[in-house]
């Protein structure tokens, strides 16, 4: 039986019902009932320490920390006391709120009247159970997840709370026929009603958009315009072209020279791809990165202003390296900086001054910053889209590069070029869902069994500290112990302190802290940089990241500090160390995904050890688990795009 052939319940039926009557009053989809605010005038500081006072008198009467009155006024302004008091509520909205402490909270403002069934109560709980699955990387939700979470918290009427969240804009909801269906063309086929918060679903649309104006935009070349080698010069007085400018495109003859000189058949592939298509998605391992180069070295030749934007430092160097020797190494560049000021510059418009983006690692990029990057395109860009589908998706909403994929919206070339020697054997492997051993002279791979939690500690840091450095020569600074999350016996918080008390023990003198402490620095949520702690005095903590920035944290920004011995696999993706212990405790078994097991085991460039106390369970999770489910819908919207289109 499939999805569509199950029966509806009954409350799920009347709130499809009550949304869609909320969608036909509202339009084809809901948006923002409300008008936009008047701009606010510069706040004084007197103001802002008013408004904080005022916030945590109204946290405090109602039983709720005081401390809470700054992320309040951050989130809802300098009126969140009137707010607050107006819709207790609204403290839904602060970071790890959770709606038993909300119903406390109104309870200890309003008394008796605070009910469960309260319409304030129910305009908070929907958005804050998308918000809820956005931090698990949805960036929509179907309509029946929501009516079974308001129910099990207790709201009365899912429906009415529904339809009213639409109407006033709170959240929006979209009609779209469900994934997979392969019905006649006479059936009218299945659909499913979709929630989501207004900043994903216009990021999904935006990235729709901007896919299909890319497409439609680019500008084929002919051979008869000069494109050699002197075209592709470094001064833009050279080919007469300003810095806002495109060049003169290259013509067939040209990319087809280029794509024969190729130092490999998927490099050649990759060349003639982006010679025809504004859009083209590259799928690989760590190895296909020359591929990539291939492709820049390529286009430097052919006069095009080429730039690549990674996701991390280490990208960026990796890349820069492959290109040594071509002016194309100095047009690398993470997304971060390539979208600040150590880009290729902008143009009149704000685009940025370039024909061709490369973006390795795209399996990373959540459904806003994508749609931000790809805004930042001038019409005609070519932009290829490289990245592994093995590895785990980005640590925002949405999995973007995975949509594209699914849904045929372009060309995809997928490299034949093997990540090599036993660690490349064994990720390959795990890739289609097997665990095998795998032949490892030189000890690339080695595997160690323990009992528990407590075992696998010591066993990881022994290899962290001794085993790796003396036999094998890889020195502690550049082996990294790897586990799922930060919790547990064997998470990143146990594994820290245990390194810590044998590299580099001391009394945590700045903010539990010591010079020499390799950490962890993470300036927004879903990015992490390592780094290590050179001192600290008056002026606060410095810390030296890896790309060679040095900051000083104050003690309020030490709390988004770790200590980064220990990272999860998602906090090291992007990156790659010559040593990995990936530990797998036996708490972790149910949450373990072929996605993770291949990333994790992946970070490492020269050696793998693996502790775990999973026993069969880890062959299992390969086996049979590939990835956590995500629920978007992009696909859904370039499927209706591409319908459209023919």
């Amino acid at each position: 039986m499939t999805q569509a052939e199950h029966p509806a319940p009954d409350r799920q039926a009347e709130a499809v019902a009550a949304l869609a009557e909320a969608i036909r009053a509202a339009g084809a989809s809901s948006g923002p009932a409300a008008e936009a605010a008047a701009p606010a005038g510069p706040r004084t500081d007197e103001q802002h320490a008013a408004a904080l006072a005022a916030a945590a008198e109204v946290l405090t009467a109602g039983g709720a920390p005081a401390d809470l009155a700054a992320p309040a006024v951050a989130a809802l302004g300098e009126g969140a006391a009137g707010e607050l008091r107006q819709d207790p509520w609204a403290v839904l909205v602060l970071p790890g709120v959770r709606p038993e402490q909300a119903d406390g909270f109104a309870r200890g403002l309003l008394g008796a009247e605070a009910g469960p069934g309260d319409p304030r109560r129910a305009a908070a709980l929907v958005p804050w159970l998308l918000e809820q699955a956005a931090l698990r990387g949805h960036s929509a939700q179907e309509i029946g997840e929501i009516v079974t979470g308001l129910e099990r918290l207790g709201l009365p009427d899912p429906a009415a709370a529904l339809q009213e969240v639409v109407v006033v804009g709170r959240v929006m909801a979209f009609q779209e026929e469900l994934p997979g269906h392969h019905g006649s063309s006479e059936e009218e086929p299945p659909t499913r009603t979709m929630l989501a918060l207004e900043r994903l679903a216009l990021a999904e649309e935006s990235l729709g958009e901007g896919l299909v104006r890319l497409q439609s935009t680019i500008v084929p070349g002919t051979d008869a315009e000069d494109t050699g080698p002197e075209a592709g010069a470094d001064e833009d007085t050279e080919t007469g072209a300003g810095p806002g400018e495109h060049r003169p495109a290259p013509g067939p003859a040209a990319w087809e020279a280029a794509a024969e000189a190729a130092p490999s058949s998927s490099a050649t592939a990759l060349i003639r791809a982006a010679a025809d298509n504004a859009l083209v998605a590259h799928t690989g391992g760590e190895a296909s990165r020359t591929e990539l180069a291939a492709l820049l070295r390529a286009a430097d030749g052919l006069g095009l202003r080429a730039w690549a934007g990674t996701w991390t430092d280490h990208g960026r160097g990796v890349l820069s390296a492959l290109l040594a020797g071509s002016p194309a190494a100095d047009r690398v560049a993470t997304l971060a900086d390539l979208l600040g000021t150590a880009g290729p510059g902008r143009t009149e418009d704000g685009t940025l001054a370039l024909d061709l983006l490369v973006v390795p690692d795209a399996q990373l990029l959540d459904a806003e910053f994508a749609a931000t990057l790809l805004e930042a395109l001038a019409d005609g860009t070519r932009l290829v889209l490289s990245g592994d589908p093995a590895q785990l998706w980005s640590a925002r909403p949405g999995r973007f590069l995975a949509d594209l994929l699914a849904a045929k919206a372009c060309p995809a070339v997928a490299s034949r070029t093997p990540d090599p020697g036993p660690i490349g054997e064994l990720v390959s492997g795990i890739s289609v869902g097997e665990l095998q051993p795998v032949d490892a002279p030189e000890k690339e791979v080695v595997v160690l069994a323990v009992q528990d939690a407590g075992e696998a500690v010591h066993r990881a840091v022994q290899l962290l500290g001794d085993s790796i450095p003396r036999a094998l020569g890889i020195p502690a600074e550049q082996v990294v112990l790897l586990t799922p999350g930060h919790g547990g016996g064997a998470g990143t918080r146990a594994l820290n302190a245990a390194a810590k008390a044998r590299l580099n023990p001391g009394p945590g003198a700045f903010g539990g802290f010591d010079p020499g402490d390799r950490v962890a620095w993470s300036p927004a949520p879903g990015t992490t940089l390592p780094g290590r702690v050179v001192d600290g005095d008056s002026a606060g903590l410095h810390v030296e990241l890896s790309d060679g920035t040095r900051l000083t944290l104050s003690p309020a920004q030490t709390a988004r500090l770790r200590h980064g011995w220990a990272l999860t696999a998602h906090q090291a993706v992007g990156r790659r160390w010559p040593g990995v212990v990936a530990v797998v405790p036996g708490d972790a078994v149910a949450g373990l995904t072929r996605q993770w097991v291949y990333t994790a085991f992946g970070r490492a460039e020269q050696h793998l050890s693996v502790v775990h106390a999973a026993g069969p369970a880890l062959a299992q999770a390969v086996a049979e688990r590939p990835a956590a489910p995500r629920t978007t819908r992009l696909r859904a919207i370039l499927a209706e795009q591409a319908s459209q289109e023919y």
